[in-house]
């Protein structure tokens, strides 16, 4: 692979940082009431906030805010939780790997579900059972998943109980089991999404030139379709799977929500409505960071497949 266009890639995610640090700042301050207010309630006096909002440096202008901000952040330092006075650095560092694991989780769910299911449609195309897969996952494509983890919820674990409602659990394997049900919600999710594209791709590379000489050679169908058909039909769906994987992990912000989960998903939801700037601000940055270099991944693997990328 070029390196030259590894590093023009790498170059390209300074700008977006810097943009989204510099719009997530702006747009954290512009949430109606301050973190004193809604952290002291009734007991929040104005000489009290005041005092308080002097101690913590926000009745600095906005733009002295920035700099310190930015100042710490060259440091290594996102500053302390303003309710929970943690660094938000150990904060983030203590549920990072839950999200990151529900994620992981999620994307392997959503491809086993979606690469065999889109190989048989297309293979099985116009028949009943491309119509019976294509038309489940467009019916799964069309609910929110905030509603979709709320129906599994009810019935898998509330009803049935045959998964836990909430928790993440101690070992590894307890970690599977929690974790299931709300991987699943962001799995089938993803999986709908892939399901129309790969079915799409794989049949076009089926009436390609080079897979009927395959099969003239008398190469066996499953040789035919995981050398040729697959890694050919893959190369959009790579790209496409990259792009969800980031909207799995802003997707977790939902879904951790619903079902309980202590990661940084549900620190967010919790850090919003307490106005926590910096926790919010520095959640922000690593969700920004974390799909940045997810994106700059499904470039360089969709280059590997497909090398004419390197030249665009």
């Amino acid at each position: 692979m070029n390196s030259a266009y590894v590093i023009r890639r790498l170059l390209q995610i300074i700008p977006l940082f810097l943009a989204v640090m510099v719009l997530i700042f702006v747009l954290v301050h512009l949430i109606p009431g301050d973190p004193i207010s809604t952290l002291l309630g009734d007991r929040a006096t104005p000489d009290i906030v005041a005092r308080a909002n002097k101690e913590l440096g926000l009745d600095k202008p906005l733009i002295v805010q920035f700099g310190l901000f930015v100042v710490q952040l060259l440091h290594g330092n996102l500053g302390e939780s303003i309710n929970l006075k943690i660094p938000v650095l150990r904060l983030i560092g203590e549920r990072l790997p839950i999200t990151l694991f529900l994620t992981v989780y999620a994307a392997l769910l959503g491809v086993l579900l979606a690469v065999p299911l889109a190989v048989l449609a297309a293979v099985r195309r116009n028949t009943w059972v491309d119509a019976l897969i294509r038309g489940f996952f467009q019916f799964g494509l069309s609910l929110p998943v905030f509603y979709l983890g709320l129906q599994l919820l009810t019935l898998l674990g509330a009803r049935l109980g045959l998964f836990p409602i909430g928790g993440y659990g101690e070992t590894f394997g307890e970690h599977l089991f929690h974790l299931f049900l709300p991987a699943l919600t962001l799995g089938l999710n993803l999986a709908a999404v892939l399901v129309r594209t790969l079915r799409s791709s794989v049949i076009e590379v089926l009436t390609a030139e080079y897979v009927d000489f395959a099969r003239a050679k008398g190469l066996r169908s499953g040789v035919i379709m995981t050398r040729h058909v697959l890694r050919n039909a893959m190369i959009a769906t790579v790209t496409l799977l990259g792009l969800n994987i980031g909207a799995l992990i802003g997707g977790a912000v939902i879904t951790e929500t619903v079902f309980a989960i202590p990661g940084v998903g549900r620190l967010m939801v919790d850090a919003i409505f307490s106005r926590d700037y910096p926790v919010v601000q520095g959640l922000t940055l690593v969700f920004a960071v974390l799909v940045a270099l997810v994106f700059l991944a499904t470039d360089l693997i969709h280059a590997r497949l497909d090398p004419r990328a390197e030249v665009v």
